[in-house]
């Protein structure tokens, strides 16, 4: 008999840039553990295909349009969330954007900055707040999971404003963790290494890059989205009601070799 301490029957998810990659490697699991699932995504098509994966499952699938660097579409967004699925025990903000053009700080734009902040950053702000005051005025607590990265705790050359936005995530958990936490609302971060999606198809595209970084993976592999699965489910059960504040590398040991 499976666990029944990570069974979601009954809980809503809302995952934020859940129609690809990481977010589609959760979203799937956390419909497979039996929670209905809310995706917000910008791209319809992938919307679209995403929720034709979920609905497999059995459960009940919904997609948004929500860009979540933009405060009015969050809050309208996560309140057309609410009356489609009638509640959410479980948030995941994990919608983000890498660095483009000259990443280092000698030659970084004003706009570079603030366009990577916007949706790293200020997105998991926006998209928090609206979770946190439906789940506190709800009463039956809930799960906050932060999408962050290893450039958080790493020294990200040329990638500054990446590093910045994901290091400013993983402080917002711990003070929303000790914030929250009478309301019975946990709140988590997971930090990603190496992953393999289409926001890393050109670094791993490039045959320099993958030589010098394979190398210091010690599982010797990239990750996949199918790898967020379990904590995904985990930090969305109840099983984990007692873990809050917390950063959850998942890197295939990069960051200790």
């Amino acid at each position: 008999m499976a666990y029944k301490g990570f069974d979601l029957t009954g809980k809503v998810s809302l995952v934020t840039g859940g129609n690809g990659g990481i977010g589609l490697g959760m979203a799937e699991a956390l419909a497979e553990a039996g929670a209905d699932v809310c995706i917000w995504g910008t791209n319809p098509t992938k919307n679209a295909a995403a929720a034709e994966k979920l609905k497999r499952h059995g459960h009940k699938v919904h997609t948004q349009i929500v860009d979540v660097g933009d405060e009015a579409q969050v809050e309208a967004g996560f309140a057309e969330t609410v009356k489609v699925m009638g509640h959410v025990d479980n948030c995941v903000a994990n919608s983000g954007v890498s660095g483009r053009g000259k990443g280092a700080i000698l030659e970084m734009t004003t706009e570079e900055w603030r366009r990577v902040l916007r949706v790293n950053l200020d997105g998991v702000f926006f998209t928090f707040r609206a979770a946190a005051r439906h789940m506190a005025a709800r009463g039956k607590g809930g799960s906050l999971v932060a999408m962050a990265s290893t450039a958080a705790i790493e020294g990200a050359a040329r990638s500054s404003h990446y590093g910045a936005s994901k290091g400013g995530v993983t402080a917002m958990v711990r003070a929303l963790a000790v914030e929250l936490a009478r309301y019975k609302i946990s709140v988590n971060s997971i930090l990603p290494g190496w992953i393999e999606t289409e926001m890393t198809a050109n670094a791993f595209g490039n045959e320099k890059f993958a030589a010098n970084v394979m190398p210091r993976i010690p599982q010797r592999r990239w990750g996949t989205g199918a790898d967020f699965g379990p904590i995904a489910v985990y930090l969305a059960s109840d099983a984990s009601a007692y873990t809050t504040g917390r950063d959850f590398v998942i890197d295939g040991g990069y960051t200790l070799f």
